[in-house]
């Protein structure tokens, strides 16, 4: 009779086992931030009547809490912290995307003062989450000359090595200090899953030091080596870095890497996509994701695009309402299987924060959560099928479209998403290769424009039909 009980109240106790934080199979939440670009002179132009550094003189009000045309005051990315500490104090882990300096000419930065705002972030980011793993990446702003990063040794990437030596494994420092990519398991008793952190700056279209090279830094030959390791460990892996593969959804034809490098990335996820559970990049300071296929079409990996904390406004030529209100987010994952299960996005109304401010009605600003995947979406969870089910409705149904749009660039444009708009955005997720890319751009807007043709020719008919015509 007792052995019966027993083996009645095994299925329960697995149950149970699965719910506890930290339980094979059970699911776990970390932290996505990325491009913070603190503008240390924000505060004390503002004062002065200045338009800020990071504005190249582009004038504006400078609000309490920041301005779409300048990078983050030091002010907006307190407030990220305290709202992170107050959403989820305690992650499995925080991924920190990098970008930390504010856009403003070379000259006016240096090697010191590139270092110093990384220490100062990564000061703020230790004191939010004292004790906790962070896997950051460097954004190409991270360096000086900005862009330009080598693949070999180099000073930055020692001192920055040492900045985040509490969350570097002795493993990992080397490879950080000679090329700024690392691999490292994720913490946890029984976690299976490793965290690979790739300097994807090194492939940037715009970093001179690189052009012309095959595998910067070995880099590539680091990561195929690393993935096959990780299937035979069986072990899933998240790769993390700044600067994405594919092109720019807000500006048509614009693309991160160059061209060689692309396709080699491309054809790395391709081939090791068994045991890559999702990829997560910053760069654009947009919301958004990009799709990987087989070489049949088959959807097998997602990246996603986080949004960043900086509201800055592009300069980039050709890009309309290129800003956004800041934002940061949760990553809900299985901890068996690194699967994304679900993601919650929390942006702060930058110009209701500064109105309320500047009435003296409010002390903190509130980061109201913008939405959570699964339920905006109608998904069940964050894997390449359901985010393939999402490109598939962001074509069909202009609602999905739409308000794909707006989280965007985190409620800040609210303009409907016409044609180009939609070429440029469901191009840009739904092909990484160039040649597919340009493909798809060529084919919908070839269709759109026939189909603006016909609709011409009809209005015409009805109004050679209408009895209100003129003769």
């Amino acid at each position: 009779m007792q052995l019966t009980r027993e083996l009645l109240l095994l299925p329960l106790l697995y149950l149970l086992a699965l719910a506890l934080p930290g339980a094979v199979g059970g699911s776990g939440r970390f932290w996505h931030l990325t491009d913070l670009h603190w503008d240390p002179g924000y505060e004390a132009a503002a004062a002065a009547g200045r338009p800020c550094p990071s504005g190249g003189g582009r004038a504006g009000p400078a609000g309490p809490w920041g301005s779409y045309l300048c990078d983050s005051p030091r002010r907006l990315l307190r407030s990220a912290a305290r709202a992170m500490r107050h959403r989820l104090a305690a992650p499995d882990f925080v991924l920190w995307t990098g970008d930390d300096t504010p856009h403003v000419p070379n000259e006016e930065l240096g090697e010191e003062k590139v270092l110093h705002i990384i220490a100062n972030l990564t000061s703020l980011i230790k004191e939010t989450f004292p004790g906790t793993k962070v896997y950051a990446a460097m954004g190409n702003h991270d360096f000086h000359p900005k862009n330009q990063f080598p693949g070999k040794e180099h000073r930055i990437y020692k001192q920055t090595a040492e900045l985040w030596r509490p969350w570097l494994s002795d493993a990992s420092l080397p490879l950080f200090r000679a090329g700024a990519f690392y691999s490292e398991k994720l913490p946890g008793p029984g976690m299976r899953g490793r965290m690979v952190v790739l300097n994807t700056n090194l492939y940037y279209d715009q970093d001179n030091e690189t052009a012309g090279e095959e595998d910067p830094g070995g880099q590539f030959q680091w990561l195929e080596e690393t993935l096959t390791n990780a299937s035979r460990a069986d072990e899933m892996v998240y790769i993390l870095g700044h600067v994405p593969p594919g092109f720019f959804e807000k500006k048509r034809g614009k693309p991160w890497f160059r061209r060689d490098f692309n396709e080699r990335y491309l054809g790395i996820v391709q081939k090791h996509h068994s045991v890559i559970a999702a990829q997560f990049f910053g760069h654009h300071h947009t919301d958004s994701f990009r799709m990987f296929y087989s070489p049949t079409g088959t959807p097998i990996n997602v990246m996603f695009l986080a949004p960043g904390v900086t509201p800055w406004k592009t300069t980039l030529p050709g890009v309309s309402n290129g800003a956004n209100n800041p934002a940061i987010r949760v990553v809900s994952y299985d901890q068996d299987t690194l699967q994304v299960l679900d993601m919650v996005t929390y942006y702060l109304n930058l110009t209701r924060a500064n109105k309320m401010a500047s009435a003296g009605q409010e002390e903190f600003p509130e980061w109201e959560e913008e939405y959570r995947l699964t339920e905006a979406f109608q998904v069940p969870d964050g894997s390449a099928r359901s985010m393939q089910t999402v490109l598939q409705r962001l074509s069909r149904d202009p609602h999905y479209l739409q308000l794909y749009y707006e989280f965007n660039s985190a409620r800040y444009d609210l303009e409907p998403c016409q044609q180009e708009c939609r070429v440029d955005h469901l191009c840009a997720i739904r092909e990484v290769d160039y040649i597919k890319y340009d493909e798809c751009v060529k084919t919908n807007s070839s269709a759109s424009a026939a189909s603006s043709v016909w609709l011409l020719v009809f209005c015409m008919f009805l109004g050679f039909l209408s009895p209100q015509r003129v003769l």
